[in-house]
C-alpha cells in the first residue's frame, strides 16, 4: 500500500505541475491588454509627431504601428515620427506611398458647389426626406450643390458635415424633380476584401482593401481617423464617390495619393458611422 500511496501522491504532484505550467501566469494573461496599452501609446505618439502625409493604423499580430508615408516626407521627419516614439522606436514601421496623401477635391464636373467638383456618393433616407452622402471636406467648401457647374440645376443643401476628424456630410434632395435611386445595403468592409469605387473623374476602378481604422494626416487638410485603406486609384474630383463590394456600402472616399495611370493609396469613410451620425437610412 505503502508503494501504491507513493506512487500516486507522485501522479498526483506530476499533474499538478503540468496544469501549474499550462495556466498562464498573471502577466502572460496580462499581456496582451500590455501590448495593446503600449501600441495604443506608440499610435499616439505618431499623432503628435504632427507630421503630413502620413497615415498609420495599428497591427496587433505583428505587434507594430504601421506609418505610410507619401512622397513629400522627408527622412528628416520619419526619424521625428521614431523619435516621437522613444524608447518604442522599434515598434514603428514605415513604408513609402508614392504621391501625395490630399483630400481628392478639385474644381469641374458632377456635383457641383462653389468654385469645386466633387461626387455623390451614396442616397440616403429619413421618413419621407431623401439626402445623399458625400464627403465631409466637400460639405465645408460649399452650402449649395448643383448637377452642372453654371450652377443652372439645384440639387440640394449641404445639411451638415464634419471635417476634419471624420470626413462625411448630408446633403437633401431640394429639387423634387432629381431621381435618387437605391440598391444598396451598409456593411463594414473586411481586410483583403475586392471592392470598387466610382467617381466623377475616373469613373470605376477596383482594388483591395488592406487595412482599417486608419488614421491619415492630410497634406494641409487635416486629420482624419477610422479610416478604410485601399489600393483603389483615385483623382481629385472623386471625393465623395462610393466605395463598395456588389450591393454591399463600404465606403466613401476621401482623399490619397497617385492617380489612376500609375495607381496609388487612398482612403475612404466608413459608412456605417456616417449612417449612424445623421440618423439615416441606406436603402
Amino acid at each position: 500500500m505503502r508503494i501504491k500511496r507513493t506512487r500516486l501522491l507522485a501522479v498526483a504532484a506530476g499533474l499538478v505541475a503540468a496544469a501549474l505550467a499550462m495556466a498562464p501566469t498573471a502577466g502572460a494573461a496580462n499581456a496582451p491588454a500590455r501590448d495593446a496599452a503600449r501600441l495604443a501609446q506608440v499610435s499616439d505618439s505618431v499623432a503628435r509627431a504632427g507630421v503630413d502625409g502620413t497615415a498609420w493604423y495599428t497591427d496587433q499580430a505583428s505587434g507594430r504601428v504601421v506609418v505610410t508615408a507619401d512622397s513629400t516626407v522627408s527622412q528628416a521627419n520619419i526619424a521625428r515620427l521614431q523619435k516621437a516614439a522613444g524608447t518604442d522606436a522599434g515598434a514603428v514601421r514605415v513604408q513609402r506611398a508614392s504621391g501625395v496623401f490630399r483630400p481628392l477635391l478639385s474644381a469641374g464636373n458632377a456635383i457641383y458647389g462653389g468654385q469645386y467638383r466633387c461626387s455623390l456618393g451614396f442616397n440616403v433616407v429619413s421618413g419621407s426626406t431623401y439626402y445623399f452622402l458625400t464627403a465631409g471636406h466637400c460639405g465645408k467648401v460649399a452650402k449649395t450643390w448643383y448637377t452642372d457647374q453654371a450652377h443652372n440645376t439645384l440639387i440640394g443643401a449641404t445639411v451638415d458635415y464634419d471635417f476634419p476628424g471624420n470626413d462625411y456630410a448630408l446633403v437633401r434632395y431640394d429639387n423634387t424633380a432629381l431621381s435618387h435611386p437605391g440598391g444598396y445595403s451598409a456593411a463594414n468592409a473586411v481586410v483583403g476584401e475586392n471592392v470598387k469605387r466610382t467617381g466623377s473623374t475616373t469613373g470605376t476602378h477596383s482594388g483591395t482593401v488592406t487595412a482599417l481604422n486608419v488614421s491619415v494626416r492630410y497634406q494641409g487638410g487635416g486629420t482624419v481617423s477610422g479610416m478604410i485603406q485601399t489600393t483603389v486609384c483615385a483623382e481629385p474630383g472623386d471625393s465623395g464617390g462610393p466605395l463598395y463590394d456588389g450591393t454591399k456600402a463600404l465606403g466613401i472616399t476621401s482623399g490619397g495619393s497617385g492617380d489612376c495611370t500609375s495607381g496609388g493609396t487612398t482612403f475612404y469613410q466608413p459608412v456605417p458611422e456616417a449612417l449612424s451620425a445623421y440618423g439615416v437610412s441606406i436603402y
